[in-house]
């Protein structure tokens, strides 16, 4: 049986690692949301983040003192991207090529 979780998993892990060095903003499933530069992201989609600020420092006083942060890849709901770095063509490629893979090892 194939997993393909794990197809997708890293078809995400390869796009984030090209955007190591941007500027992104995580928001997490408790509804916060960190904007930093992106330092690097592992293949379970955990994420390292530096220079960060929050986006309502008002509700999360207590992370204006925090500087660099590491979030476990479950509790991320969405991460917001700059568009300029978003390849839509280079995407679609790496998606059609991890559907034809899949396709290949459901077959074999």
């Amino acid at each position: 049986m194939v997993d393909h979780s794990f197809f997708l998993r890293m078809l995400f892990y390869s796009f984030f690692k090209s955007l190591v060095g941007k500027d992104v903003i995580v928001e997490l499933k408790n509804d916060l949301s960190i904007c930093g530069t992106l330092h690097s992201v592992d293949q379970f989609l955990n994420i390292k983040l530096t220079d960060i600020s929050v986006s309502d420092s008002d509700k999360y006083p207590h992370m204006l003192s925090v500087k660099n942060c590491f979030i476990r890849g479950s509790v991320v709901r969405y991460c917001h991207i700059p568009a300029e770095e978003v390849d839509p063509a280079l995407l679609m490629d790496a998606t059609r090529k991890e559907a034809q893979q899949n396709k290949q090892s459901a077959g074999a």
